[in-house]
C-alpha cells in the first residue's frame, strides 16, 4: 500500500473532516495528528524529519493510503516527491478564522515540556514553521498565507485540489475520480471535539 492522497493544508482547515471523508471514499486508513497521539513511536519519526534526518517514508505510512493535517503537512514537499503518483489536496479557510481556531485549540496552551516526545515533536515539526511565535497573529497569518501560495505555485494544477470542506463531496469526488456517497459530508472537529481527542490520548489538554 502506498499513499494515494497527500493533504498539504495546515491543521484547523477541516483536516479531520477530510480524513473521515477520504476513508469513506475508500482512501483509508488516513493518517492525521490523532494517529500520532495513538502511536508512541510516531513523534520520533516527525522529530527526525524536522531535524532533517534520513527517514523511510514508506515505513512512516505503512498501512495508510492517505495523510492529512500536521505533522505531515509540514513535509508536503518531501511527501509529494516520495509519492509522485499521489494527488495533493490543499484545504483552505479564511485566514482570520483559521488563526482564531488555532488559538482556541492546538495552540491554546504552551509546549514547554521538551522531555515529552509529543510536545517536543510539535515544537520542532510545527512550531518552527512560525519561529515558535504561535500566538503572534501577524506572523501566523503571514506563514499560513505564504504556505498556501507556495503549494499552489509548486504543485502542478492537474495534481492539486484547492478545497474548502464546506464545498462538500462534489469537488473532492471529481478530483479523486469516485462516485459521491449518499451520506452527508463528515463535519467534525469543532474546538470542543479537538480538546476531547487530546484529553483522550494524552490525558490533558495541551
Amino acid at each position: 500500500m502506498s499513499l494515494s492522497v497527500i493533504g498539504a493544508g495546515f491543521g484547523r482547515t477541516g483536516t479531520l473532516s477530510l480524513k473521515l471523508a477520504l476513508e469513506q471514499l475508500g482512501f483509508g486508513p488516513c493518517y492525521h495528528m490523532v494517529e500520532v497521539l495513538k502511536n508512541p513511536k510516531a513523534p520520533g519519526y516527525w522529530e527526525a524529519a524536522a531535524d532533517h534526518q534520513p527517514l523511510d517514508w514508506k515505513e512512516v505510512f505503512a498501512g495508510y493510503r492517505a495523510t492529512v493535517d500536521w505533522p505531515s503537512a509540514t513535509f508536503w514537499r518531501e511527501l509529494s516527491q516520495a509519492f509522485p503518483a499521489a494527488k495533493v489536496i490543499l484545504t483552505l479557510r479564511d485566514s482570520e478564522s483559521w488563526f482564531a481556531s488555532t488559538q482556541a485549540t492546538i495552540f491554546k496552551g504552551r509546549f514547554d515540556d521538551q522531555n515529552d516526545p509529543f510536545q517536543r515533536m510539535v515544537t520542532k515539526a510545527i512550531g518552527r514553521l512560525f519561529d515558535q511565535e504561535l500566538h503572534d497573529k501577524a506572523r501566523m497569518i503571514e506563514v499560513y498565507e505564504r504556505h498556501n501560495e507556495t503549494v499552489q505555485r509548486l504543485i502542478p494544477p492537474e495534481r492539486l485540489l484547492i478545497y474548502n470542506v464546506a464545498e462538500g463531496w462534489g469537488p473532492l469526488c471529481r478530483f479523486l475520480g469516485v462516485a459521491e456517497p449518499d451520506a452527508p459530508m463528515p463535519k467534525v472537529n469543532a474546538a470542543e471535539d479537538f480538546e476531547r481527542h487530546i484529553a483522550e490520548h494524552v490525558g490533558r489538554v495541551v
